[in-house]
């Protein structure tokens, strides 16, 4: 077994895996430059038979003083907010940002999200690996 980074050629092979897994979701352009690791494992025969594609994602954190301003004017700095950090991922190349909101606050801050475009997406179940540990 060979672990290798992926090349051009393997573009076939990767495809049809894809095909073959039945998964519901296109085929990822693998040129973009999110994409940041693209490893394949190669069998004896020297056939792709896995990979491993990483591309890049933004989690975003919201960090509001509840004692200022009423909630109206509150609700207008998130608007403001939201725009602006929108065109500021889109400028940097990134095609989508998650949040994940603690249970207090999930029911009717999850609908705010949801006025403003945000999908609550229970279709595929998160799994997160911490790389680094805190502190």
């Amino acid at each position: 077994m060979l672990i290798r980074e992926y090349t051009e050629a393997d573009l076939g092979a990767l495809r049809q895996m894809h095909a073959r897994q039945g998964f519901d979701y296109a085929f990822p352009d693998l040129a973009d430059p999110i994409f940041v690791s693209k490893l394949v494992v190669e069998d004896d025969a020297g056939r792709a038979v896995m990979a491993s594609l990483a591309r890049l994602t933004c989690e975003i954190y919201l960090l509001a003083d509840p004692g200022a301003g009423n909630p109206r004017e509150r609700y207008a700095r998130l608007l403001a907010l939201h725009q602006a950090g929108e065109r500021d991922l889109l400028a940097r190349g990134l095609d989508d940002a998650h949040a994940w909101l603690p249970p207090p606050i999930a029911t009717r801050f999850g609908r705010r999200l949801q006025i403003l475009g945000w999908v609550r997406d229970d279709a595929w179940t998160p799994y997160c690996r911490r790389l680094k540990t805190s502190g």
